[in-house]
């Protein structure tokens, strides 16, 4: 089956190189074949300048649109070149590449439609757990999509997950611009595809800065994803 690996980057000049090559190291040892697409969205450093000096290949965006829309352009490129599963794999350096094999298994034996790699399944594999306000968020984000939805998903926020080629072409067509994970989980669990999580190690960012490093962005994202879960749950659950 063809992998593709979806990388949004923004301002990433610090991991893109590092993050690339571990991926291409990863494949050579373990002789496995996983593509690779930086989709540089919109950085003001020197990530795209990077990715053409070292022949990483990459999309920039012309605007920055946010994770929902690189991670969405990825998915577009993923429909057009034909790949059987598209893997989200964050340009930060949280995800181990490692844990591909793992995230993509449920979808290679046809039990699954969406993995999602959780550092919370099993705490005893991820040292990496996120603060603890965030690990309350989550908490609560999990609640409300098991209330909405009747399916349990415990590493909500998680931009390390990976889909089959049903839903590469959904979400090449339609994928949330906003708080893109936890919605577009409530959005395929209302529209009743199989979801399942598999445990993983993540890291902390080895440099940059997250997005939601702040107490009053972290409120405000809370306020907004729990809007847009009750928006999404109101809406149809077909196919």
């Amino acid at each position: 089956m063809r992998v593709l690996l979806i990388i949004p980057s923004y301002n990433e000049e610090e991991n893109v190189l590092e993050n690339y090559r571990r991926i291409i190291d990863y494949n050579k040892k373990n002789k496995t074949n996983y593509d690779a697409i930086v989709i540089n969205d919109g950085s003001k450093d020197k990530t795209e300048e990077i990715c053409i000096q070292h022949r990483i290949p990459y999309i920039t965006l012309v605007h920055n649109l946010g994770i929902g829309g690189a991670v969405q352009t990825g998915y577009q490129y993923a429909l057009k070149h034909n790949y059987d599963i598209a893997v989200q794999f964050d340009g930060d350096g949280q995800h181990d590449i490692r844990y591909v094999k793992d995230i993509i298994k449920p979808i290679t034996m046809d039990k699954a439609d969406m993995v999602i790699g959780s550092r919370f399944i099993d705490k005893s594999v991820s040292e990496f757990q996120s603060s603890k306000t965030r690990r309350v968020g989550i908490s609560f984000i999990s609640f409300l999509i098991k209330l909405v939805t009747g399916k349990k998903i415990y590493d909500t926020t998680s931009g390390f997950r990976a889909v089959n080629k049903k839903l590469i072409k959904l979400f090449a067509e339609d994928y949330p611009v906003e708080y893109p994970e936890p919605v577009s989980s409530t959005k395929i669990l209302k529209k009743h595809y199989r979801v399942e999580e598999v445990a993983v190690s993540m890291n902390e960012r080895v440099g940059g800065v997250s997005s939601l490093g702040k107490v009053w962005k972290q409120a405000y994202y809370m306020f907004n994803v729990i809007l847009s879960i009750i928006l999404v749950a109101q809406g149809s659950d077909k196919k």
